[in-house]
């Protein structure tokens, strides 16, 4: 039988040339060619959040998805080596479901505002403060954060998380707009916290009316990370797995996503028939992910997350809770 060949960043290109212009590959293509060498005598494999960059994420990540799906999928992974394309709270929470396995972020840098919102002491006050109630963390936190929750949660399976608790009050952080945005789907009472994501806290409802005007008909999908006036506005609210999965099903003739910049971008690359109208937010911690650092981490071996054992211990806990709804 014929073995398969590999793929080159020749073969590659014509998978992501609607949205990189030709001129531009030539940047990209000497690394991706090193970064798919690396993969293999590194037993290595690429986890990309749909936030990367389409040379990433289409070109050199073997999974990709939203917190969720990557969190489900680091899991199943077999091989020696995990590069996370995302920020850092992903790549811990990666170390914690593979704790046997080498995993690198490409950029220590790359943070989040929402996971720099909160510390595990204010957890610990917040326990004090509402005794007895149950703390639903987002996933976007750090692995301290998580080892003082009860249970994580991402934008996807947020609700389900709540309700599965089967009590009456929760407390919900660090996202401020992610709870209010559940708040109005349950009769569960949600004690939230004064975080926000940096991207999705600037979009407003005058964003999305004046988009409206200048794009007669177009089909606007928000993150319910964006503050609830803005949801309300939204034709449809939801993860970014979520707002992938609504505009595969119904293909609108054009179409806003309310996130991160580069989603758009990865969206478009697989429904061509669908017009993306951009309004553009970047997030500058996704944005430290390259090539060229993906490229070092494997070569060099850097930079590897560690976490300490009785920190890791309790914050898988709440993880593998979350998993497990």
């Amino acid at each position: 039988m014929t073995a398969m060949p590999l793929p080159t960043a020749a073969s590659l290109y014509d998978r992501v040339q609607r949205v990189i212009p030709p001129i531009e590959w030539p940047v990209f293509s000497q690394d991706i060619d090193a970064i798919l060498k690396l993969k293999r005598e590194r037993d290595a494999v690429i986890l990309a959040h749909n936030y990367q960059t389409p040379e990433i994420f289409h070109c050199v990540a073997d999974i990709v998805g939203d917190s969720l799906a990557l969190a489900r999928k680091a899991m199943e992974v077999d091989a020696e080596v995990i590069v996370l394309a995302g920020v850092h709270f992903m790549a811990e929470t990666a170390k914690l479901l593979n704790p046997g396995k080498t995993v690198l972020i490409p950029d220590f840098g790359a943070g989040c505002s929402l996971a720099d919102s909160i510390t595990a002491e204010d957890v610990r006050l917040m326990r004090r403060r509402y005794p007895g109630v149950p703390v639903v963390t987002y996933v976007n936190t750090s692995a301290a954060v998580k080892a003082e929750s009860d249970i994580c949660c991402t934008s996807g399976n947020a609700l389900a998380v709540v309700e599965s608790l089967g009590v009456p009050r929760v407390m919900m952080l660090p996202d401020e707009y992610l709870a209010l945005n559940i708040a109005a789907q349950t009769d569960v009472e949600i004690i939230p916290w004064k975080g926000h994501c940096e991207v999705h806290e600037r979009f407003t409802p005058a964003d999305i009316r004046e988009l409206r005007e200048a794009h007669p008909g177009v089909t606007v999908l928000a993150h319910p990370e964006c503050p609830p006036e803005v949801v309300a506005e939204a034709d449809f609210a939801g993860s970014t797995a979520a707002m992938s999965d609504y505009v595969g099903r119904h293909r609108p003739a054009s179409v806003v996503l309310m996130t991160e910049c580069s989603m758009s971008d990865n969206v478009a690359i697989d429904h061509p028939d669908v017009d993306f109208v951009r309004p553009c937010n970047l997030c500058p911690h996704m944005k430290r992910i390259t090539l060229a650092n993906i490229r070092k981490a494997l070569e060099e071996n850097r930079h590897e997350v560690t976490i300490d054992p009785l920190v890791a211990e309790r914050a898988r806990r709440a993880v593998e809770r979350m998993l497990a709804v």
